[in-house]
C-alpha cells in the first residue's frame, strides 16, 4: 500500500536524495540523478520540469 505523503515532500525527498548522490557518483549526471529520482519518488513532470530549474539555478 502507498503511503499519503504532504503536498511538496516528495519533492523535499528527491532534492535531498540527489544532494547525496551528487556526493557518492559524481561521475553521474545531474539531469540523470533527476530522471532516476523523478521515477524513485514518483513525481510528476511538472515536479520534474521544477527540479531541472532549480538545478538550473543553482549552476549560475
Amino acid at each position: 500500500m502507498a503511503t499519503i505523503q504532504p503536498k511538496g515532500e516528495k519533492l523535499r525527498q528527491a532534492v535531498r536524495w540527489i544532494s547525496e548522490e551528487q556526493q557518492e557518483r559524481k561521475e553521474k549526471g545531474v539531469r540523470k540523478l533527476i530522471r532516476e529520482a523523478a521515477l524513485r519518488f514518483n513525481l510528476s513532470p511538472r515536479e520534474e520540469e521544477y527540479l531541472i530549474s532549480f538545478y538550473d539555478e543553482c549552476k549560475e
